[in-house]
């Protein structure tokens, strides 16, 4: 499959002629890009590497035989060798069908078992693939190779785009976000897109549905300059997903700041108060806290805003009467993870194991948890380079780790309480993103603050972390250690899609009470998030120990509303 220096080579080629083609549309040239890789990646990445010209390159973009014999299943015209040489001039085609195949075949070996049966043709032509079907319709495009020339086939490509703006209702758009770039490659490859199924449409390969892989094409062109132009996106270390910057805010309206002087203030998803109260209630903004007003009308006594909070971009209402001009201020501060940790993390002497506890940990089976790390031989990681690998490296700590093995007495509940946060910070840990199982005291941060050295001792200068410690520390704490916020879980799934480490968390604002955190996971074979009719995530697929263990699920609801 095409990398990013193949991606690097095809923006050299023809960056600009995408960019000149789709000026003044909301297309943009990752999504180009992203189709020429699902499409014909495989082909001109192999072509070019070998040093094979452009010329020659474009005229290789052929494939997906059809059947001589009828038996494909195919239903589109021609859906065999008869249907063709029954049309005007499908003698002619079928000439050109049968002898494209004949030198895909010559170049790529996988094609000669194929092209060895003389009734066999191809039916995609192009780099972008426009299908045979429009023989009937357009055969001068076919019979005078026009596929070969980049401008034509780029010209049907764009059309069959601008067909599927239309049905998705984006022709207005002024650009179109990742995850719409995918639906909208989707609707080129099915004629339709479906919300609520997400990216899991189109073509199945075996592995990955058409949209998936797509979106994953996507993301990888965004890290790739082209010439003139800086990379959108940056690319990843190896063992770390390509996940994109918080979402600057938007809104044009007056800078405003909280002021309640004692309580959070909430931000509503429409302007009323619900019944009960909490319902519409998106998030509590701290006091002091910079919003922007979208438009700066209160509407019956609620003003629309727009905020970032700890790098989550949230819209809602506000009560208008706990906001005030913030004159002094020149925008929303937008956190964004930190390169280097703010304070250093419990890190006990070698000689008491490693990681974040004072101990190595025995095998999950034999032993209930403890303060400790795992620590065993032969524990799986994440190292992977790509979306692909790191999904598998992560399903396979999942299945490693088997939170529902009954003999793994570690995230087993005993009576009343559960490990939620054990499991959590195992599944972090083994995939290399520092989630503490124990933290330092306030005594022994303000210790640290000094400069003094401070040796971690569990009950003594550090404890163990419980669900609503893990969601204070990660506010406090979170974005010096590389995590953040996002606003929605559908982005939070696409997060985890690309081989990220996802959570939901949640405290209990009685503190006798249990929070509670889960991972959220890569989808795939048939285990999905749900999603409502717009395609939005409503409860992400989830991995987590506490009163029910499961690997992979979507929960018994949104539970983090309680």
């Amino acid at each position: 499959m095409p990398t990013a220096d193949d991606i690097a080579w095809f923006k050299q080629q023809f960056a600009d002629r995408i960019e000149a083609a789709v000026a003044g549309t909301p297309i943009g040239i990752d999504l180009v890009v992203g189709i020429a890789c699902q499409e014909t990646g495989p082909m001109w990445a192999r072509a070019r590497r070998q040093g094979l010209p452009v010329e020659r390159i474009l005229a290789l973009c052929v494939g997906d035989s059809i059947d001589g014999d009828g038996v494909s299943g195919r239903r589109a015209f021609p859906i065999d060798k008869a249907q063709l040489l029954a049309a005007p001039r499908g003698a002619e085609m079928f000439a050109i069908a049968r002898q494209a195949l004949v030198d895909l075949a010559a170049f790529d070996p996988g094609y000669r078992g194929v092209a060895a049966k003389a009734s066999k043709f191809c039916r995609g032509y192009g780099l972008f693939q426009r299908d045979l079907q429009f023989f009937r319709t357009d055969p001068d495009y076919f019979l005078e190779k026009r596929y070969e020339h980049f401008e034509d086939t780029l010209a049907h490509a764009l059309a069959e785009l601008g067909r599927g703006l239309r049905k998705l209702g984006l022709e207005g758009a002024a650009s179109l976000d990742d995850l719409q770039s995918a639906a909208l490659g989707i609707a080129y490859n099915t004629g339709r897109f479906r919300p609520e199924k997400g990216l899991r449409q189109g073509h199945f390969n075996g592995r990955q549905y058409y949209g998936e892989a797509l979106f994953d094409f996507i993301r990888l062109s965004r890290t790739v300059a082209a010439p003139g132009r800086p990379a959108t996106l940056q690319a990843a270390a190896p063992g770390q997903a390509v996940v994109p910057p918080p979402s600057d805010v938007a809104a044009e309206g007056p800078l405003l700041r909280v002021e309640t002087q004692t309580s959070p203030l909430r931000l509503r998803s429409e302007p009323v108060v619900s019944d009960p109260p909490e319902a519409n209630v998106r998030i509590n903004l701290p006091d002091g806290h910079l919003v922007r007003a979208v438009t700066g009308r209160a509407v019956r006594g609620w003003m629309e805003i727009e905020t970032s909070l700890d790098g989550a971009l949230h819209r809602g209402w506000c009560s208008a009467k706990f906001l005030v001009p913030a004159p002094d201020a020149a925008e929303v501060p937008v956190v964004a993870p930190a390169a280097t940790a703010p304070v250093r993390a419990p890190e006990p002497a070698p000689s008491r194991g490693r990681g974040a506890a004072p101990a190595p940990a025995p095998e999950p089976a034999a032993a209930p948890a403890t303060g400790h790390s795992l620590s065993e031989a032969r524990q799986p990681g994440r190292q992977g380079s790509d979306p692909a690998t790191l999904r598998a490296e992560l399903d396979a700590i999942i299945d490693w780790l088997g939170v529902d093995e009954p003999a793994h007495l570690r995230y087993q509940p005993q009576g009343r309480t559960t490990f939620c946060n054990v499991y959590a910070h195992d599944y972090c840990h083994l995939a290399g993103v520092y989630l503490p199982r124990v933290w330092w005291t306030p005594g022994a941060l303000v210790r640290l603050a000094r400069g003094e050295s401070v040796e971690p001792l569990i009950g003594n200068t550090i404890a163990e972390m419980r669900a609503n410690d893990l969601f204070r520390w990660l506010r406090d704490f979170g974005a010096g250690f590389g995590w953040r916020q996002t606003g929605t879980l559908t982005k939070l799934q696409l997060a985890a899609n690309q081989g990220a480490v996802a959570l939901v968390i949640a405290r209990r604002k009685n503190d006798g009470q249990a929070g509670h955190v889960s991972a959220v996971v890569p989808e795939g074979g048939d285990h999905g998030a749900r999603r409502d009719r717009e395609g939005e995530v409503t409860l992400p697929l989830q991995s987590q120990a506490g009163a029910r263990n499961f690997r992979r699920g979507t929960g018994s609801g949104d539970w983090w509303r309680g």
